[in-house]
């Protein structure tokens, strides 16, 4: 299915302002009025999928359903070959801890599962995410996006966030927790997907 934005309004369906304000710069060359799902003043959705179209989804719908406009939605994480994909959907969630998330705490927890595993390195891995474009009557398109590379220990760099400072991108020699965010943000999985989604339905 391919399918154009029609009119000039989008809603991002999120409550984060630093995505939101990603999107809008990949974005501006469009013309679009771009909101959030905290500018409607839209609840959070329960995200139950098991994979990440299936929670790209579940935001996308029911900020699109809510408002009438086109909305769009990502869910992203990194998936670890060694852990049989882990963290995945469940990125987030490691990094989850009474007073809010603790993504050190959530680095230290993959590397500590690698070692139990006894797997030996390079510790495949990959960021990927999922873009999906939901319309009121229904219908949606999806893009997906991925970087692939692998888990160094220790942790490198400060710039970025999550689980950047591990992950070391495919044919570079800089964590993404080390690379200029200008960088990372040319080369990502996120990039990857909006490439496609622009192609699909902006151009």
């Amino acid at each position: 299915m391919s399918r154009r934005i029609e009119g000039d309004r989008l809603i991002v369906a999120t409550h984060n302002a630093g995505k939101l304000a990603e999107i809008r710069d990949l974005l501006s060359p469009y013309g679009l009025e771009i909101t959030s799902n905290a500018d409607h003043g839209l609840p959070e959705p329960i995200e139950d999928g098991d994979t990440f179209v299936e929670n790209a989804r579940i935001k996308a719908h029911a900020a699109a359903k809510a408002t009438g406009m086109p909305a769009l939605a990502d869910d992203s994480g990194i998936e670890i070959d060694a852990l049989n994909g882990a963290p995945g959907v469940h990125t987030a969630d490691w990094a989850e801890t009474p007073r809010g998330r603790d993504f050190v705490m959530a680095m230290k927890r993959v590397h500590n599962a690698l070692v139990e595993t006894g797997a030996e390195e390079p510790w495949r891995a990959r960021f990927c995410c999922t873009l999906v474009l939901a319309w009121p009557d229904g219908e949606d398109m999806v893009f997906p996006g991925k970087m692939e590379g692998r888990i160094v220990w220790p942790m490198r760099g400060e710039q970025g966030h999550g689980y950047d400072p591990i992950f070391l991108p495919e044919g570079y020699e800089q964590t993404f927790g080390e690379m200029d965010r200008w960088e990372k943000n040319r080369i990502s999985h996120r990039a990857d997907a909006f490439a496609k989604l622009i192609a699909g339905a902006f151009e």
